[in-house]
């Protein structure tokens, strides 16, 4: 076997360790989500139990950018290797969990390793494939979170009905050792010989910050109103975490997040546009299955099966960007991935009452098309604009901005959904008013459909209406990032001064 075949060969094995420490991660949420009813049984706390959650994005998302400057100073293999096993360790500590809180903390530590995976995976496939094949590599790594979406709540639901739900923690040691030893063995890489002083402070500040902010984004609209004194404080303390932090960064010798990240137009309009791609993907994971059950009547599975239609079409998009790239570039390919969104978006806001399967399938095809050719592009465009010591960082910021994005969009359209209920609730006919349950109660009367036909069928507009709603902040969120990305440089060039 020739050299360019063996290392062929390398590849396609290291590929394969991404594909596998990327599933520890993918399949995580949607495994976790469907033994929730056995977990709370067995250890109680069912007021607690979002926060499984909402403490795993959080840490997740506000160490990533972190660990991206960590694997530029250290290099990405340790960086993975430790995150692989940190997150194993959170696994098995998850597994033995003896109450709510306990399970949450370890959900927290499963977290800091889940980071590192997040940060380093997409850094090590732009190190090792050129810029014609990141694309398709993109694809592949993108493809896993699709078969995640399928296979998560299959492997849940069975592992909780027939074994114990501990074990949908327990089963990803093995996975991730497996990751482990392949990426110890395949992949090499030439570390710097010179580490430069770690900013301590400025990781501690921007841990800090991040964690408020997405907190307060978490909480807003469930532990306090929107319109309230706590979100003017939240608001106000958040800005001054925001201006220390950057002071903090502008004065370190190495700061994790470096001034030139946010300075450099490319690099901002990727980032801003990248945020309005995860709010946005928002919007129907958490509004499209309780739609289809609640308003067309169909079940769990099909309703899964509904949202999980966009992760077909968004790695084959996503496959495909590559050969649009090198046409047109990374912001045009981005910006027709955000039309095709805009025109799905505009497709569930002219739906027809009650809608359809069908309908919904083809509408979640079609965003999953256009995100893939928002990510993918955006992703390898600012990877590209950078040597490789700074592209752990560009990465990494890319990545949190996504996970950032999901989290704003989680607040704003529960929000919008919350608001439009409460009022259409209010002004609901006097002779259905007495019969109308309280908005928190509404979609469980809908699914068991016990309420008079008159009930049921008002309360089904109302949750169309309030979906409806949801869709139009998506489209207002989709009109500002076309915006961002027609003000983002035409190219993506090397970034010489930093």
């Amino acid at each position: 076997m020739n050299k360019n075949a063996l290392e062929q060969k390398r590849r396609g094995w290291i590929l394969a360790a991404l594909m596998l420490t990327m599933a520890l991660a993918a399949m995580d949420s949607t495994i976790v989500a469907t033994a929730i009813p056995q977990i709370v049984g067995d250890l109680g706390g069912f007021s607690l139990f979002s926060w499984l959650f909402s403490i795993y994005l959080l840490i997740q998302t506000i160490t990533i950018p972190i660990y991206g400057k960590l694997a530029d100073i250290y290099g990405r293999k340790p960086i993975l290797i430790y995150g692989v096993i940190v997150f194993l360790i959170g696994s098995a500590a998850c597994g033995g969990a003896w109450n709510m809180i306990s399970l949450i903390v370890f959900r927290g530590l499963q977290a800091v390793g889940a980071g590192a995976i997040m940060a380093t995976v997409n850094t090590i496939a732009a190190d090792i494939y050129t810029l014609e094949e990141r694309a398709k590599i993109q694809g592949w790594l993108s493809s896993v979170w699709g078969v995640s979406a399928l296979l998560g709540p299959t492997i849940g639901g069975a592992l909780a009905d027939y074994a114990s739900w501990r074990w949908i923690f327990l089963i990803n040691i093995p996975i991730g050792i497996g990751s482990i030893i392949m990426i110890s063995h395949f992949l090499q890489e030439n570390k710097p010989s010179k580490h430069p002083k770690i900013d301590w402070l400025g990781a501690f500040s921007l841990l800090v910050t991040g964690a408020f902010i997405m907190f307060g984004l978490m909480q807003g609209g469930q532990s306090w109103e929107w319109i309230s004194y706590e979100t003017l404080i939240f608001a106000g303390i958040s800005v001054i975490l925001v201006f220390a932090t950057i002071k903090i960064e502008s004065r370190a010798e190495s700061p994790i997040l470096p001034r030139w990240v946010w300075r450099k137009r490319v690099l901002v309009g990727a980032n801003l546009a990248t945020i309005g791609m995860g709010c946005m993907t928002m919007g129907p994971n958490m509004f499209i299955p309780i739609f289809a059950q609640s308003v067309i009547g169909v079940g769990a599975i099909t309703a899964g099966f509904i949202l999980a239609s966009m992760s077909i079409t968004w790695p084959i998009s996503s496959s495909f960007s590559g050969k649009l790239y090198l046409r047109i570039g990374f912001r045009n390919t981005a910006l027709c991935g955000i039309i095709i969104v805009l025109i799905a978006v505009l497709s569930f806001i002219f739906l027809p009452y009650p809608g359809s399967v069908g309908a919904l399938v083809g509408i979640q095809l079609l965003m999953g098309a256009g995100f893939g050719l928002i990510s993918t592009p955006l992703m390898v465009g600012v990877q590209s604009t950078v040597d490789w010591g700074k592209r752990g960082v560009v990465t990494g910021a890319s990545m949190f901005s996504r996970y950032f994005g999901q989290s704003i969009g989680a607040a704003i359209f529960a929000a919008i959904f919350n608001s439009v209920l409460f009022d259409k609730l209010e002004e609901a006919p006097e002779n259905l008013k007495n019969a109308l349950p309280q908005a928190n109660e509404v979609v469980e009367v809908l699914q068991s459909a016990q309420a008079n036909d008159s009930v049921q069928t008002y309360l089904q507009h109302v949750f169309f209406d309030s979906t409806h709603s949801v869709y139009i902040g998506l489209l207002t969120v989709g009109l500002l990032t076309l915006i961002v990305l027609l003000f983002t440089p035409k190219h993506f060039n090397k970034i010489e001064n930093f």
